[in-house]
């Protein structure tokens, strides 16, 4: 008789739920009784760019997003998964090496990996995996990245893409259909621009009159509404990947995972340790795995999901990650994951920074604390000056909002539950002092697991920086040099 991985897996998932075998373990044995017809599950990961995910609509925000929703009703929805950092390069560094940026070497924007790290590629390639990349990158160097790149999914800002035999990502469709055809399992990382700047992409007449978040003044209406607009051409983007994997009968044995990324670079997401800033909408279907119409308040983290494709696809865990595999919670078999999850940033490698304003952050179930490393300095990039610049002659309000913004103490700490956008620091409160030096003394000793040196880490973050991010610094010395 001939089984399915999926069937095998599900048949597990039935079982005693309290049962100790890991689930790798289980996975490994059971392919090894598998008929010569493709076993292992397919991977995409389709993830957007600068988009908090309290503006989308699956998570209660304003910009549509229908096709998300579907996947939330047929699939599970989680409401606290993290990022490593709060910047694209970062983020995804630690995402493809389930490594935290400090230890893979990539903490700055514009940055490269050690060279004896090990990504995804490395992986899934030794189990017949085709592993591909398309649209935005963000990463180096390549030998530790070494992805199949296709240019598809990061859509120009000045046009749009023609359709190819009904397809904008007709790249994409044909690594579906080789995959068919050669019996060969994929993982395709789909990487947006959207919902990042300029506001190009959709039509922002729906959004003009939206409501504000606590991270936009009143003079942002206008962006805001562009912004909310390439949310919904994202969902759009990844209605169409649906679509193929529908079209080509993948659905069923493909584990799919849909991310916001970091937060928008409106005030108080991108670039901060805030809650917008780092926290992460995680949205994954898995017909007959997972069950439909999930949700969960899990902790999990960006470092998570290649353990958890690797524990997917039967492969033994490896002790460099960061990183553990939250199968368990994809197949119903526990509740709960992490206690804490922790972020970083590091200003130096951002266009424009003036003053280094490293961050570090934990969070846990209820409470968010984060350490300001240059708390003397302001945090000073072209998005925080020009802030500044347009609340010169508004209210005091508008005023203390850009100044909270620019200028920090060294500790803070809030209660996500009631207070999700971060407005009141409880830092120094003395009902919060318990909460204040737990959370404190965590943060600690993963910074130390991390041989994170806090303000020496910062100091040095321009050696990590990549080719291109070092020649740039290079030119614009020798131009001021010259003037």
């Amino acid at each position: 008789m001939l089984f399915t991985f999926r069937s095998l897996l599900a048949r597990k998932t039935n079982r005693d739920r309290n049962s100790p075998l890991p689930i790798f373990f289980l996975v490994s044995s059971l392919l090894c009784t598998l008929a010569p017809a493709q076993t292992k599950p397919n991977f995409v990961f389709i993830l957007a760019d600068d988009c908090t995910y309290l503006d989308m609509e699956v998570y209660g925000g304003p910009a549509k997003t229908p096709h998300m929703l579907e996947l939330a009703r047929k699939g599970i929805t989680f409401s606290r998964c993290y990022q490593s950092a709060a910047m694209c390069s970062p983020t995804r560094h630690a995402l493809y090496t389930g490594i935290h940026p400090v230890r893979n070497g990539a903490h700055p924007n514009h940055a490269r990996a050690y060279e004896n790290i090990r990504s995804i590629p490395h992986f899934l390639s030794k189990e017949n995996y085709r592993v591909v990349l398309a649209g935005k990158r963000h990463i180096e160097p390549e030998a530790v990245f070494p992805f199949e790149y296709l240019d598809e999914f990061a859509d120009p800002t000045d046009r749009e893409v023609p359709k190819v035999n009904g397809w904008r990502y007709p790249k994409v469709h044909q690594v579906m259909q080789d995959s068919i055809s050669a019996n060969r399992p994929f993982c395709l990382f789909l990487c947006s621009n959207e919902p990042h700047g300029p506001y190009t992409k959709g039509d922002p007449s729906p959004y003009e009159q939206a409501p504000l978040s606590p991270q936009q003044l009143d003079f942002h209406r206008s962006s805001f509404a562009k912004y909310l607009a390439e949310i919904t051409y994202f969902d759009g983007q990844v209605g169409e990947i649906v679509q193929m994997l529908n079209r080509l009968d993948l659905t069923q044995n493909t584990l799919l995972m849909v991310a916001s990324e970091q937060g928008s670079s409106f005030p108080f997401g991108k670039w901060t340790c805030y809650e917008m800033g780092v926290a992460s909408g995680l949205v994954a279907s898995w017909p007959g795995i997972i069950q439909p119409g999930t949700k969960t308040d899990a902790i999990i983290e960006y470092v998570d999901v290649v353990p958890t494709f690797l524990d997917a696809a039967g492969i033994p865990q490896v002790k460099e990650f960061d990183g553990r595999s939250f199968l368990p919670l994809l197949l119903g078999k526990t509740r709960e994951h992490k206690q804490y999850a922790y972020s970083i940033q590091t200003t130096v490698g951002v266009n424009g920074v003036i003053q280094p304003y490293g961050i570090r952050s934990v969070v846990n179930q209820r409470f968010r604390y984060i350490l300001n490393l240059f708390p003397e300095n302001e945090f000073s990039i072209p998005v925080s000056r020009n802030l500044r610049s347009a609340v010169t002659d508004l209210g005091q309000s508008e005023q203390d909002f850009a100044n909270r913004y620019l200028k920090r103490p060294r500790e803070e700490l809030f209660d996500i539950s009631k207070d999700p956008y971060c407005q009141q620091n409880l830092a120094g409160d003395p009902a919060f002092h318990t909460q204040q030096e737990s959370l404190r003394r965590a943060l600690q000793h993963w910074m130390t697991s991390q041989h994170d040196l806090g303000r020496e880490t910062e100091l040095e973050a321009g050696s990590r920086h990549n080719r291109w991010k070092t020649a740039q610094l290079k030119t614009e010395k020798n131009r001021l040099g010259k003037e």
